[in-house]
């Protein structure tokens, strides 16, 4: 009986041992969608390698730290603990994304170390080519365009062969020409404008005086009318002038004018060939002079300037300076050798419309040298100071 029992024993044994024994450890016979499985090899007994100290770079400016990828999702019914030690680069066939339940991450190319992957910038070898960071001139790329540096080459010559002449005729088309230019930036304009027109308050007698000056052309010839003078209540005019002047552009920004003056007034009335120029000096200043030579021989000169401050858009500022000289002794007009006489004068003007401005002001005029004594012989005062108010206006 005991003999029995332990045969049948052995038996059980036998049979439950039988399947696992017939079991491929190997993993051939394991049948994964998209998977093959190599042959299991025995692993060769090596010793664990030391890796070398790796010297960490300092980040900058323009590297980061290289990202970490996600770690996969496990695979559904997989034991990973059976599967430790096998080498996934090894794996030939094999398809990870017909893994049942395994969810692999979407790799692009990686930047290599030290390097940064910025939207827009094109770095040395990377995949995007072609595109570059807005702003960003790369060392090496070609700057076209607006980036090109400043230079000095001279412009272009100007066209001499235009292909209508050959069509229409050389004469026909000069003649088109002309008249392109007369109705498209070659045509004449006028302005009227009175720069002063004011009421002084002075110590004294209150007075009046008014500087203005009209024209008529195009940008280079024009027909310049000039006008100022002075006087006081109840004396009526105590000097004036009209001048009329041909002005032609001697550059872009200055005219040369030449012409004649007539004196009005109660003082021996003179006439004078003139010539003087008239512009805008560096730094924005109206400047103008002129010298005077009168039929009885007598020669003047004057220079005059002014300057508009903005205070804000309408605003505006405006310190203004006169200055007359005269070659020799006019005792007859009570005109002194040298200068003879000085105005400085500063304005301040509301713009309610651009061609319409009232201001106000102080206004001081000295007669120096025999000009002076010339004055103080017929009972004048040689120095004037007064307040005004007027209007500039011009359309």
């Amino acid at each position: 009986m005991m003999r029995a029992s332990t045969i049948f024993a052995a038996t059980a044994v036998v049979c439950f041992a039988a399947p696992a024994l017939a079991q491929d450890h190997s993993m051939q016979g394991m049948n994964m969608p998209g998977m093959s499985m190599p042959a299991a090899k025995k692993p060769a007994a090596r010793k664990p390698a030391t890796k070398p100290a790796v010297k960490r770079k300092q980040p900058t400016r323009m590297t980061r730290a290289k990202a970490v990828p996600p770690k996969p999702a496990p695979m559904e019914g997989m034991d990973h603990g059976a599967m430790q030690g096998m080498d996934h680069s090894t794996m030939p066939g094999m398809d990870h994304s017909t893994m049942p339940g395994m969810t692999m991450p979407a790799q692009g190319p990686q930047p290599a170390k030290g390097e940064q992957s910025m939207p827009g910038m094109q770095m040395p070898g990377d995949a995007h080519a072609g595109h570059t960071m807005p702003g960003m001139a790369m060392e090496g790329m070609a700057q076209t365009g607006t980036a090109l540096p400043a230079g000095n080459a001279p412009p272009p010559p100007v066209p001499t062969d235009h292909a209508a002449d050959h069509v229409y005729g050389a004469d026909a088309m000069m003649m088109g020409r002309h008249h392109l230019q007369q109705h498209h930036g070659g045509g004449n304009f006028y302005q009227m404008m009175f720069n002063l027109a004011e009421y002084q308050f002075r110590n004294g007698r209150d007075g009046y005086r008014w500087d203005g000056e009209a024209w008529y052309g195009g940008d280079i010839n024009r027909l310049f009318v000039k006008t100022e003078g002075e006087g006081s209540l109840g004396k009526g005019v105590d000097s004036a002038e009209v001048q009329a002047l041909y002005s032609r552009a001697i550059g872009p920004y200055f005219n040369l004018q030449v012409g004649v003056r007539q004196d009005l007034g109660p003082s021996p009335k003179r006439t004078y060939a003139t010539v003087g120029f008239e512009g805008l000096a560096p730094g924005q200043f109206e400047f103008s002079g002129a010298a005077f030579l009168s039929n009885k021989g007598d020669l003047l000169g004057r220079l005059e300037g002014y300057y508009d401050q903005r205070v804000t858009q309408r605003l505006i500022l405006q310190p203004r300076a006169e200055l007359n000289f005269a070659a020799q002794d006019v005792p007859e007009n009570r005109i002194g050798s040298g200068l003879s006489n000085a105005e400085l004068g500063l304005r301040l003007r509301y713009e309610i419309r651009r061609e319409f401005a009232p201001y106000v002001g102080v206004s001081w005029d000295r007669k120096v040298g025999d000009t002076a004594r010339f004055a103080r012989a017929s009972g004048e005062d040689a120095t004037a100071r007064s307040i005004v108010a007027g209007i500039r206006v011009w359309f």
